[in-house]
């Protein structure tokens, strides 16, 4: 029995039993597969990321169809670029950079988000304000989760990366194209914005 499979916007025909034998490959042969244009093997990685890929998108972007469009272009921009994985880190955490750029591009176009250049900023001290420090003032996750969404577009954007997705100030300033200080002074800024709208929730 023959199934139908769509990547790239291109349908297949492929064995059941050879599409439901992938699934017990580890990524590694996966991505050799992917590398040499196997399209079964393409859909096999993308059925095992693409829900995380599409929260990813969605928490920077907003949007289910912005979101969705990010990841499909993400999917097929790391398929043609699997050459220059080295394996450094994870392919999902490889796969997650490119996921987070497009998105970051994606809402910078749409929404006219601004840069916070150098002179816009000052050094402030930090902050610290965590989800644990939420926690312990008994703030359900959910109030956690909306406040940092009511946020200021570059201050959710700059703490959804640091908290959820877990990039440290040197990443940021990467993805971000900020400076060290800026980011610092972003994040301090960021979190004490969003300490002032958990004592409202609370």
């Amino acid at each position: 029995m023959a199934t139908s499979v769509t990547i790239g916007f291109r349908p297949y025909l492929y064995s059941k039993q050879l599409f439901l034998s992938l699934t017990n490959y580890d990524i590694q042969p996966l991505l050799v597969l992917c590398q040499e244009g196997n399209q079964l093997a393409q859909l096999e990685v993308y059925n095992r990321y693409q829900r995380a890929m599409f929260n990813v998108s969605k928490r920077i972007v907003k949007d289910s169809a912005l979101a969705e469009d990010v990841m499909q272009e993400s999917f097929i921009a790391a398929f043609q670029k699997l050459d220059s994985f080295r394996g450094t880190a994870t392919f999902g955490s490889w796969l997650k950079r490119i996921v987070i750029n497009n998105s970051l591009v994606m809402y910078k176009r749409e929404s006219k988000f601004l840069s916070m250049e150098d002179d816009h900023l000052s050094e402030t001290a930090d902050v610290e304000v965590t989800p644990s420090e939420a926690t312990s003032k008994n703030i359900h996750s959910q109030h956690l989760i909306s406040a940092l969404e009511s946020l200021h577009d570059r201050y959710r954007t700059i703490l959804t990366l640091h908290f959820i997705e877990g990039y440290d100030y040197e990443e940021l300033c990467d993805i971000l194209e900020i400076s060290y200080a800026n980011c610092r002074t972003l994040i301090s800024r960021a979190k004490d914005s969003l300490r002032k709208k958990l004592k409202v929730a609370s």
